[in-house]
């Protein structure tokens, strides 16, 4: 009886045990819901490099020209823009990611250990 919670009756070690889980769950749902958010952002961002400057836009971009080289803007993004603009998305991605996964991989830490020293 003597570690028994007053309130609920349940032992105190499997309140701190169900605590810690619903913790380590509300964590890996920020972990995902930033990660959807970037990768939402950067599909926007791909869309508008691949899809917009390189066909939608190439016309309005066709006035002006790439400076050193004569070739106009929308036939570059077209032809090689937006494969470098897609090449940037992913670094921007791994790096991001690699943020996230450690401070994710720091909070997790945390709560296995059952304090607050990671945050």
């Amino acid at each position: 009886m003597a570690d028994q919670d007053t309130a609920g009756g349940a032992p105190s070690g499997e309140r701190s045990d169900s605590s810690r889980k619903r913790a380590i769950h509300d964590s890996l749902e920020r972990y995902w819901m930033s990660n959807v958010r970037i990768m939402a952002i950067l599909t926007v961002l791909w869309l508008a490099v691949g899809l917009g400057c390189g066909v939608l836009f190439a016309d309005v971009l066709n006035e002006y020209y790439l400076p050193g080289t004569g070739y106009p803007l929308g036939f570059w993004f077209a032809q090689q823009g937006s494969i470098i603009g897609f090449v940037l998305i992913i670094l921007v991605y791994c790096l991001l990611m690699n943020r996230l996964d450690a401070r994710h991989h720091a909070e997790l830490e945390s709560l296995r250990n059952g304090g607050r020293e990671g945050s």
